[in-house]
């Protein structure tokens, strides 16, 4: 005789090796299989238990299948729901075997007497159905929804509903009037069942969307009424009465509003008493505002109320949760596009998430400072991120570089502050700048005759000062600038601040010691910038 599942739990956890535990399992598995040929219907519920067990475990059970559907047709509760979990856990609707239950299920749907059977068949039903188990059997959970006085069953069966018309969506007409009706109920879990099938119609079936928008008046009094609602306790969360129903009908407000003026109008309302009342210091709040948000930004709203979404985000950026935080960056990144005047408010805080501990939220608040810059806010942008490239970790480097040059190129207010903010780059994080970047500079700096001498003695004090750290790419525009333009550099023309005469018995050996490098360069465009500065500086020197 086999073990009790206690002591069979007991057995595996006291194994020390895998060894052990398949031999545990192996001598348990047989006599299982001894205990099913031998029909004992008085322990086949607790075999079946160890069975899922098993399974659990990661170990075969296809033998005991049979056992399972035994189960499901015994005439006991107990041995119903042993044989329903089992159902479940053990079988999927790609199996044959699945359609012999289909009678049991269809037995149990219409039980009168003991209302949790027909739970547990639509429980089992809205798991593991195949189309063929789904459309047999929808009548009936279709009869369920529409008649049957018990809110308990009346809620298994809409979210049984679901599935079934997952599996057959041509059904969908058959039950879009009864998921409305379900909108009506006085119980919050009947309520709650409905409008997720709602939402499941509404995205299997789009054209229904317009049919169900007349009931947006109808959602937003069941919302304003869990807002101004008292004290309940069967429901209450957090301090907040039924959070999960108030999600479900802000995620429906938000399907039935896209693209649709006057829809939009009936619910801005109780939009605004959401996003102003709504407590957010706690988790259920919390999930209710970003909803609530994400609903303003999805429908035609006006400005006003998205201002109000937005610092509701804000609010969330000074969170000390970075769940919190990153899904605000997430949505803030979405807003953006849609108002990005109400968005720039918030920079500074944005700015600070780039700086954080948590490299999920330095890569979304990076994102998002991309999306922010523009020709007016340029300057300040790339000095903040400038400074922050100086001392961020390695890793964040290459991505945090590569924006910076991006930005640069695509924003820059004049070609001095191009030049002198791409030089930073080169400095602080050369190693990290593409080659396409240098090209750039390199092409900007030749293309402004004006700026020759200048961008030559910038390239030059910066080689000299940084030439035992160089990057390669500081190499390679210093070596092409000196090289083009070495000799504006005994003249002085276009000086930098600060900067005094050049020796050019320095220059050369300057460009001498960048040149060493040359051999070692895989690209020749690269050996060539390296090796041209060599000669201008040493015809000058010969000269004097």
């Amino acid at each position: 005789m086999s073990i009790r599942l206690r002591e069979l739990i007991r057995a595996v956890r006291s194994c020390k090796t895998q060894a052990e535990e398949r031999d545990v399992i192996a001598k348990e598995s047989a006599a299982l299989r001894e205990a099913f040929r031998e029909q004992d219907p008085r322990y086949r519920h607790r075999n079946i238990a160890k069975l899922m067990y098993i399974h659990m475990l990661g170990y075969p059970t296809h033998f005991g299948q049979m056992e399972t559907l035994k189960l499901i047709a015994a005439n006991g509760f107990a041995e119903k729901r042993i044989g329903y979990l089992g159902l479940m856990l053990l079988l999927d609707e790609r199996q044959e075997v699945l359609m012999l239950v289909t009678n049991s299920l269809k037995m149990d749907l219409n039980n009168d007497k003991n209302p949790y059977i027909v739970g547990l068949a639509l429980a089992a039903l809205g798991n593991i159905c195949s189309a063929e188990m789904a459309r047999d059997l929808a009548p009936d959970v279709e009869r369920l929804l529409e008649r049957q006085p018990n809110p308990y069953i009346r809620k298994k069966a809409a979210l049984c509903a679901i599935r079934v018309l997952k599996k057959n969506p041509e059904l969908v007409e058959e039950f879009a009037d009864k998921a409305t009706d379900l909108l009506h109920d006085k119980n919050q879990g009947v309520a709650l069942s409905g409008v997720t099938l709602l939402l499941a119609i509404c995205s299997m079936q789009p054209s229904m969307v317009e049919q169900y928008r007349k009931h947006v008046p109808t959602l937003c009094k069941m919302l304003r009424g869990l807002l101004q609602g008292g004290f309940s306790p069967e429901h209450d969360v957090g301090g907040i009465t039924n959070p999960f129903l108030q999600v479900k009908i802000l995620q429906l407000l938000r399907v039935l509003g896209r693209g649709n003026a006057d829809a939009s109008d009936a619910m801005t309302d109780i939009l605004a008493q959401v996003a102003a009342n709504v407590e957010g210091s706690r988790n259920a709040g919390t999930a209710i505002l970003y909803e609530a948000v994400s609903t303003i930004m999805g429908i035609e709203t006006i400005g006003g109320l998205r201002v109000m979404a937005v610092n509701i985000l804000g609010r969330f950026l000074a969170n000390r949760d970075n769940n919190i935080r990153y899904v605000a960056l997430n949505t803030l990144a979405k807003v953006v596009a849609v108002d990005t005047q109400a968005v720039q408010r918030h920079r500074a805080t944005i700015v600070d998430c780039v700086k954080d501990a948590d490299v999920s939220i330095r890569r979304r608040a990076l994102e998002l400072v991309y999306s922010l810059v523009n020709e007016a806010n340029i300057r300040n942008l790339t000095r903040e991120l400038l400074d922050y490239l100086a001392v961020c970790d390695s890793e964040f480097k290459p991505d945090l570089t590569a924006k910076i040059a991006t930005l640069i190129q695509r924003y820059a207010p004049d070609k001095r502050w191009h030049i002198d903010s791409m030089l930073q780059v080169l400095v602080q994080a050369g190693a990290h700048v593409k080659e396409e970047a240098v090209r750039a500079l390199i092409v900007l700096i030749s293309n402004a005759e004006d700026l020759h001498g200048y961008a030559v003695r910038a390239l030059y004090s910066a080689v000299k000062q940084h030439l035992a750290t160089a990057a390669q790419s500081l190499l390679v525009a210093g070596g092409w600038c000196i090289g083009e333009f070495g000799e504006m550099l005994p003249t002085g023309a276009h000086r930098l601040s600060r900067a005094g005469s050049i020796d050019m018995w320095q220059c050369w050996q300057c460009c001498k010691h960048a040149s060493v490098d040359a051999a070692g360069l895989s690209n020749v465009p690269c050996r060539c910038s390296h090796l041209s500065p060599f000669f201008k500086p040493a015809q000058t020197c010969a000269a004097g």
